[in-house]
């Protein structure tokens, strides 16, 4: 498998920093690691990684589901979101995006070794 360039969008700098780590010991690139959905669409832009690693509540106004939703209106770049919050009304909001997996925090490596797996 080839190594993945990848975005982490993510409010919360502890778990961010645990994810980072987790992708780099999985061999991928971390190019970026914002904390709201305004950073996350601009870097996702500029910077054109091969996935997105998405929380759902972030800083700012736009949410991670927002954020997919402008970022796909110029790049289609793949994403796995990664969120504390399974409650239903932000499930019908996914489901209104195309992604590769949602997986529950707290996530283990494993876990994400799958999800990369799966998306590349």
């Amino acid at each position: 498998m080839k190594s993945k360039k990848i975005l982490i969008v993510e409010d919360e700098m502890i778990i961010a920093l645990l994810i980072e780590r987790m992708v780099s010991n999985l061999g991928h690139e971390v190019i970026g690691k914002v904390s709201s959905g305004e950073d996350a669409i601009s870097v996702a832009l500029s910077e054109d990684p091969d996935l997105i690693l998405m929380d759902i509540r972030l800083q700012g106004e736009i949410d991670g589901v927002e954020a997919i939703l402008r970022i796909r209106e110029n790049k289609n770049i793949p994403v796995i979101y990664i969120s504390g919050n399974t409650d239903s009304a932000y499930r019908e909001k996914v489901e209104q995006t195309d992604y590769i997996e949602f997986l529950s925090k707290p996530i283990t490596i494993s876990e994400l070794d799958r999800s990369l797996d799966y998306a590349c």
